[in-house]
């Protein structure tokens, strides 16, 4: 029955208690009859060929999965003597699941032979043997490969009888209650409540029921064209304008997608047959379809269509399924064409999805198995071959061999190898140990704490389960987005930043209300943070930058230097090449801020642990290898996190600070644009280690105006990580233009955590409710937030003007961006791949905390 004459059905037939018929002015609710009917009542809105359908909502389906009784019968009547229903599940979201749909409920033997002598014996056989397994299997849990709905009908029914000890239902009333009472209690179920929670559906969600007339899909040829089949408009995975999909003739539900289905394509295509050619009107009136729900219901929908003996009906439309880089593309492409406001666009895609953007990813199609999965730490997916140590991806990347570096942990030494890895496995660690930092900062795929896996240094093996038993230089591919790792290669889809992308950010950047910056230890990193539009660096690392070649050589030899001239030469050979190391930064961020945070940890992370560097520092140094031994094992320190670091390191060996001061002003003195540089002290929890520090700052910069009878600025700042500089942040303010929250130590500092080990017991202590979830991912606003907000205010209250922000790798985290922005933070600073995600983040917080959020879009 058409949308035409369903208002006399509805007239005739009065729905029964609970179940309101699908018409344009009916009270459905998407929160209480579920998307699937809200969005039907939308196409019959719409003037859509939609069969006459009925909605249960939540409180009906709960009460009959409880055993109340329902009017089976009487709902049934109301679509008329003899005609076939469906059963459809309507959850209030999609990807919370649901039974699945039951077709031709009424099949019996007297619709059988009715039919037969309407459809045709063949489609009356396949329709009775459809619902005969569905039933089975559905309602009375039978084993489904008893019922091949290929199978004859009178095997069927003996099946059955033979299975249960009764006959098959012939009250199509019985049937339709059986139905409904067992999708109801499906619902319900232990594993389908699991599934449901695990994509954040509530304990108490509800399911609605939609109860359609069938539209058969089956008929006599000679009638006209009859099948059923699915088209959209666009493509999933670019979201560029595409019709595809597929038709079957002779077929119901979605049999044209069936592996091995003698399908047709629903528009024309080289490859094979298709609905446009054998009927073409029926392909215009879909296209008409289509471009009307884009342009009424505002977004792409997928038209799930059946076709009886040559009249089309609209069963469903549902919100096509796509990729991140198709969401960007479909929203912008709907404001661009007026449908939607700019806005909500913005809103319409999710900030981390942008990470798939940005990164390498798996092919989805690929069906490959994990040989484990671990803490997902740095996004993108990489292949290559397995090299066990920094040297070895130095060599792989000399040969123009992309390798994945696998280390039980990383430590400096083996950011040069980082450097030149295609990803990074870690069989210990968390989401912010040395490896997932460095490989944010990077945007190298990473993957961490992959316990499961057994490291053999000495017989260079990689060893797992279910038999995995890898060497150097076989295959590997790793996971960052998900921290699955994958023996041998994957097929990778390669990343696209479009116009669309572009488009959006674009939108995103004129509307937040908070800044983003990034952290960049190396001129690449800048570049990258300049190709996705950061505002500037928010925290420059300076000890990143003497870890290559005969830097790190050259800092060794001033480690090493007994006396303080040794020391002073050392870091004169240092000098030049810091300065050009800051002059290329300034230069590429071309007048944007750039914060530089002097040298932070301890020296003994400079100096070599295993026994082969030890021997090659000894030759550099021309010491004996007991002497180097001796000095290493000195400088090493039993707590290195809270020894002599940051600003103690500062005070102590003050030449080291005022080289790297003399080389930021001399690079900016040389920049153009003139830059004022902003000067960032680790790691303070006194007023005075400040002091101490900014008197030795100014005399170097007075210093240089008189070498150079230049004049020029400065901003000094302090990297907020102890809970006492938070605690002391008005008396640090009096001498501090800015203070930037460093959270990973903060939140280290104030759990009494260690971040690098924190991995083996964070998954449990999140899963039993200890943490609501990882502090070092996730600002944790009660503990650490409290110490952020009672630094701001006091700071505030003696400095007004004080510049705040978060330069951790919680910068990149959008509820953490929240707090920020809702304390009048500046901006966050953050790993340069996920600046793009922040700028979306920090959009979508503005549109909604302007009250001006759009309309939403379709419920389905």
């Amino acid at each position: 029955m058409l949308r035409g004459n369903r208002s006399a059905a509805v007239q005739q037939n009065p729905s029964v208690p609970g179940a309101t018929p699908i018409t344009p002015t009916a009270p459905i609710r998407a929160a209480a009859h579920g998307g699937r009917a809200k969005c039907l009542q939308r196409l019959v809105r719409l003037g859509l060929p939609v069969p006459r359908t009925e909605a249960l909502d939540f409180d009906t389906v709960r009460g009959i999965a409880n055993g109340a009784r329902f009017d089976a019968a009487g709902l049934l009547a109301g679509f008329g003597e003899g005609v076939l229903v469906s059963v459809r599940p309507s959850s209030a979201a999609d990807d919370w699941g649901g039974p699945r749909s039951v077709l031709n409920i009424g099949m019996c033997d007297a619709a059988h032979a009715r039919l037969a002598h309407g459809v045709g014996a063949a489609a009356a056989d396949a329709l009775y043997g459809r619902f005969i397994h569905a039933y089975a299997v559905q309602v009375a849990r039978l084993d489904p490969e008893d019922f091949d709905p290929a199978a004859p009908i009178p095997d069927l029914l003996a099946a059955y009888r033979a299975a249960l000890g009764e006959p098959f239902p012939q009250d199509p009333a019985r049937q339709l209650g059986d139905v409904l009472r067992a999708m109801a209690r499906a619902w319900d179920g232990v594993s389908a409540r699991l599934m449901r929670q695990a994509q954040g559906a509530p304990a108490d969600a509800g399911l609605g029921l939609v109860v359609q007339r069938m539209a058969l899909g089956v008929g006599d040829p000679r009638r006209g064209e009859s099948g059923s089949g699915l088209i959209q408009f666009v493509d999933g995975a670019t979201g560029q304008p595409q019709i595809t999909g597929r038709y079957r003739s002779q077929s119901q539900g979605r049999e044209a997608l069936l592996p091995g289905a003698d399908s047709l394509f629903v528009a024309r295509d080289p490859r094979g047959p298709a609905l446009e050619d054998r009927c073409p009107e029926i392909f215009a009136a879909l296209v008409e379809q289509g471009a009307l729900c884009r342009t009424r219901l505002r977004e792409e929908m997928q038209i799930e269509f059946t076709i009886g003996h040559g009249t089309l009906h609209v069963l469903d439309a549902v919100r096509v399924t796509r990729s991140a880089p198709a969401a960007v593309a479909i929203a912008v492409a709907l404001a661009t064409d007026g449908i939607i406001p700019e806005s909500e666009a913005v809103l319409r895609v999710e900030p981390r999805a942008l990470l798939d953007l940005l990164h390498p990813r798996i092919a989805p199609d690929a069906g490959l198995r994990a040989a484990t999965t671990a803490i997902a730490a740095s996004p993108g997916a990489a292949t290559g071959r397995i090299v066990f140590s920094a040297a070895a991806a130095q060599a792989a990347a000399a040969r123009e061999e992309p390798a994945i570096l696998v280390r039980r942990e990383t430590a400096s030494g083996d950011v040069h190898g980082m450097h030149l890895a295609q990803g990074i496995l870690t069989i210990r660690g968390g989401p912010t140990s040395h490896a997932a930092v460095i490989a944010r900062g990077l945007g190298v795929p990473c993957v961490v704490g992959a316990r499961d896996l057994a490291l053999d240094d000495g017989a260079g093996r990689l060893t797992g389960p279910g038999g995995l038993d890898l060497a150097e230089g076989d295959l590997l591919t790793i996971d960052g987005g998900t921290g699955a790792v994958i023996a041998g290669v994957a097929p990778l889809i390669e990343p696209e930043l479009d116009a669309s992308f572009r488009t959006l950010l674009s939108w995103a950047d004129e509307r937040r209300d908070i800044g983003v910056r990034a952290n960049c230890d190396s001129p690449a990193e800048a570049r990258i943070a300049r190709r996705f539009e950061a505002e500037g660096i928010g925290l420059c690392r300076t000890e990143n930058m003497f870890l290559d070649g005969g830097r790190l050589t050259i800092m060794r030899e001033m480690i090493f230097a007994e006396a303080a001239s040794d020391r002073q030469a050392a870091l004169d050979r240092l000098l030049p090449v810091q300065r050009a190391d800051f002059t290329e930064l300034f230069r590429i961020m071309a007048g944007r801020p750039v914060t530089i945070r002097l040298l932070d940890p301890p020296l003994h992370e400079f100096l070599p642990a295993d026994t082969e560097g030890i021997r090659d520092l000894a030759a550099a140094l021309d010491l004996p290898v007991a002497e180097v031994k001796a000095r290493i094992a000195a400088l090493t320190e039993v707590n290195p996190m809270l020894g002599m670091r940051g600003v103690r390191l500062g005070i102590t060996l003050p030449e080291i600070y005022d080289m790297q001061v003399r080389a930021i002003f001399e690079a900016a003195l040389a920049t153009q644009p003139r830059v004022t540089p902003e000067i960032m002290i680790p790691l303070i929890s006194t007023r005075r280690e400040v002091e101490i520090v900014k008197a030795r700052i100014d005399t170097v910069a007075a210093e240089i105006r008189v070498e150079t009878g230049e004049n020029f600025d400065y901003a000094l700042g302090v990297m907020v990580e102890t809970p006492r500089a938070a605690l002391r942040a008005g008396d640090i303010a009096d001498h501090a233009s800015f203070l930037s929250f460093g959270t990973n130590d903060l939140t280290q500092m104030t759990y009494g955590l260690s971040r690098d080990d924190a991995g083996r017991f964070m998954a449990a202590y999140v899963a039993q409710g200890v943490f609501p979830d990882d502090p070092f991912t996730r600002l944790d606003t009660q503990g650490v937030g409290e110490l952020l907000a009672i630094g701001a205010t006091r700071a505030r209250a003696v400095r007004p003007g004080i510049t705040l922000s978060i330069c951790g790798e919680h910068g990149g985290d959008p509820d953490s961006i929240a707090f920020c922005r809702d304390r009048g933070f500046a901006y966050v600073s953050c790993s340069p791949f996920r600046v793009p995600l922040a700028r979306l983040a920090a959009a979508h917080l503005a549109i909604r905390g302007s009250g001006l959020s759009p309309t939403a879009p379709p419920d389905r």
